[in-house]
């Protein structure tokens, strides 16, 4: 039996309503969405913090390190190694690196010292273990230049950072970091956030947007442009030479 389009049939165990020919929902426009993404960086009092955790934590894996080899010695078990170097250990040196060069913590776990120039004070970051895929090389600041030369005292091997356990590259850190991040009272805060507190701190100097791109090792001019609402002087500076013109 044929049912005629369109329309009720009665006669059928099936009921069809008028076919709708224009969907009415084509008026209604998309709701617009805020596609920019958040960009949490570090505060003055933040770094501060930071800093200041870092150091505490310093001072208590030493004292930890001699109380515990003055246990072992009175019971005569073998003692741990003696903390002589400048730094107690990896996260230090790590966070303060990702700090002042943007390096992804991926790209300072494959980190080799022939990647380091300290003649021409550069860091090389090759392609082959950066996201972008593309070589970039990175100044190194009198900061990190130092401490470089002082974890290289104390550093064995080809990797500058060797995992204590392994003896290879690190796979994560994410155990200290957490504590060092609750220390500092700011647990929402993630290890890649210091890489964009790198590129805020330049921007909020007035670096030029294209030489951020390049210390950072964008691949596009867009992934940078996230940090240019850092920087609103410069927009202010721009309509101001309107003024009298």
């Amino acid at each position: 039996m044929s049912i005629p389009f369109g329309k009720y049939c009665l006669s059928s165990p099936f009921v069809f309503s008028d076919v709708i020919v224009v969907n009415p929902l084509n008026k209604i426009k998309p709701l617009k969405l805020d596609t920019t993404p958040r960009i949490r960086y570090l505060s003055v009092d933040e770094e501060k913090n930071l800093r200041n955790a870092l150091d505490e934590r310093e001072k208590e894996i030493r004292i930890g390190r001699k109380s515990g080899n003055a246990w072992r010695e009175v019971r005569s078990y073998e003692k741990l190694a003696s903390i002589d170097g400048y730094f107690a250990d990896h996260l230090k040196p790590m966070v303060l690196l990702s700090i002042n060069t943007g390096l992804r913590r991926g790209e300072i776990f494959n980190l080799r010292w022939s990647d380091i120039d300290f003649g021409k004070k550069t860091l090389t970051v090759e392609g082959a273990t950066s996201k972008s895929g593309q070589t970039h090389y990175v100044p190194l600041n009198s900061e990190i230049l130092a401490l470089l030369k002082e974890w290289k005292k104390q550093s064995k091997g080809e990797v500058v950072f060797a995992s204590p356990v392994t003896g290879g590259r690190f796979n994560n850190i994410k155990r200290s970091w957490s504590q060092l991040r609750d220390r500092a009272g700011m647990s929402d805060f993630r290890f890649h956030d210091l890489r964009h507190t790198f590129a805020s701190k330049l921007v909020m100097q007035g670096v030029d947007l294209y030489v951020v791109k390049e210390l950072m090792g964008h691949s596009t001019i867009q992934m940078t442009e996230r940090y240019a609402h850092l920087a609103p002087e410069h927009k202010a500076s721009a309509v101001e030479k309107l003024v009298g013109s």
